[in-house]
């Protein structure tokens, strides 16, 4: 399905309807001039089978994260399901999102004929039921749905009092997602990142990319996420190659895998035009790894700024003008200040935050060396007492 963006007889609303990787780019245009013309956002998805999924293969809840940053006013499903199909699709999406849930199901399941069978009194009846059980906001009806049906609707359901939306959705939570959704917090135990896919990290992987073996190089990725990769990182940074068509073209042939796309990626260059290329064709909510103030705080405002366009979380590394941190205090300075500007400048949200504090070398026999582990620990304990703080 195409994006269909609707504007409503109401002049500051504006509907999306599409699945992830159609709806990112408009999101990405036109987010800016929402905000500067207050309009209003409407994202419906369409969950295509009883599998839960959407077009692109993403599970509702993988979606709901992933347009999550353009924080719109509703967000819901509509067409390819009747309402009964519909309703636990329905009830994720308001478990995971704040906003106003929306939801047009079919009139029934298509007959064999293609048409639909469902009368407006019992398309009703079933709408009702989400209304009384608190599930939505806003309803209707779309493929073989009629004015009957609409007006059957409302008066099924005037007087019910609408969904109250959650002000707080999985508080203190880094939500990223691929195909499907992934939640990390103080509960989670360690994130296994699979790092094969760096060509700095792997021989045969650096080997079948150089080649144009690019299939065979998804056969590393998979290989990865079976044996409990949670996050993927891909880094193209190789002197001979073409970074940006190497990561372009990696990313959309995992975009094709759901064995692989499943997991959410983290997008991995020193080079920040390699990284675009990779959030172009990302689907859900990944990581950017990595930004820092070694370029100064306008260059460092300037890519945070694209990076929050594209809604995804991001790695800042403890590194500034003057170089790499090497003590306790020059990694709790160069942290806290990043995180102010990207939560008071750039927009960010504090757990789209991740630091790196730089481990740097140890057990090297060099004096200057001995103390790098222990600065740290202390900087790691330092930061997240900061972030706690504030």
């Amino acid at each position: 399905m195409y994006p269909i963006p609707i504007l409503s007889p109401f002049p500051l609303f504006y509907t999306l309807y599409a699945s992830f990787l159609i709806s990112q780019p408009f999101l990405f245009i036109c987010i800016p001039y929402f905000i500067r013309d207050f309009y209003l956002l409407q994202i419906s998805g369409t969950v295509v089978d009883k599998s839960g999924r959407t077009l692109s293969g993403q599970t509702t809840e993988a979606f709901a994260i992933s347009v999550s940053h353009a924080k719109p006013m509703c967000i819901g499903l509509n067409c390819a399901l009747g309402a009964m199909e519909m309703r636990p699709y329905i009830e994720t999406i308001g478990r995971v999102s704040n906003a106003y849930v929306i939801c047009y199901p079919n009139a029934g399941l298509p007959n064999a004929l293609g048409g639909y069978d469902e009368t407006p009194e019992l398309m009703a009846s079933h709408l009702k039921s989400f209304a009384a059980d608190g599930l939505v906001n806003i309803i209707g009806g779309c493929c073989g749905s009629t004015p009957q049906h609409t007006r059957a609707i409302a008066d099924a359901v005037r007087g019910i009092q609408p969904r109250i939306c959650r002000t707080c959705v999985n508080p203190d939570a880094l939500l990223l997602s691929g195909m499907e959704q992934m939640i990390i917090n103080q509960h989670t135990n360690f994130v296994n990142i699979g790092e094969r896919c760096n060509v700095a990290g792997s021989r045969t992987f650096l080997r079948l990319i150089k080649s144009g073996n690019y299939e065979e190089a998804l056969s590393v990725a998979k290989e990865q996420v079976e044996n409990g990769a949670q996050i993927l990182d891909i880094n193209m940074d190789e002197g001979m190659l073409n970074g940006k068509l190497a990561m372009t073209t990696f990313v959309n042939l995992i975009s094709c895998e759901p064995d692989v796309a499943k997991v959410p990626l983290c997008i991995d260059s020193s080079n920040f035009d390699v990284i675009l290329a990779g959030l172009k064709c990302s689907q859900g909510k990944c990581i950017v790894n990595s930004i820092s103030l070694k370029e100064g705080e306008e260059d460092f405002l300037e890519k945070a700024n694209m990076i929050h366009k594209y809604g995804v979380a991001v790695v800042v590394m403890a590194f500034d003008e003057t170089g790499q941190a090497t003590t306790a205090e020059q990694k709790v300075s160069i942290c806290s200040r990043s995180y102010d500007l990207l939560i008071n400048k750039a927009g960010f949200n504090p757990e789209d935050i991740i630091f790196d504090p730089n481990i740097l070398t140890i057990g090297t026999g060099i004096e200057e060396h001995n103390k790098y582990g222990i600065s740290f620990l202390e900087a790691t304990k330092a930061i997240k007492c900061f972030v706690q703080r504030h």
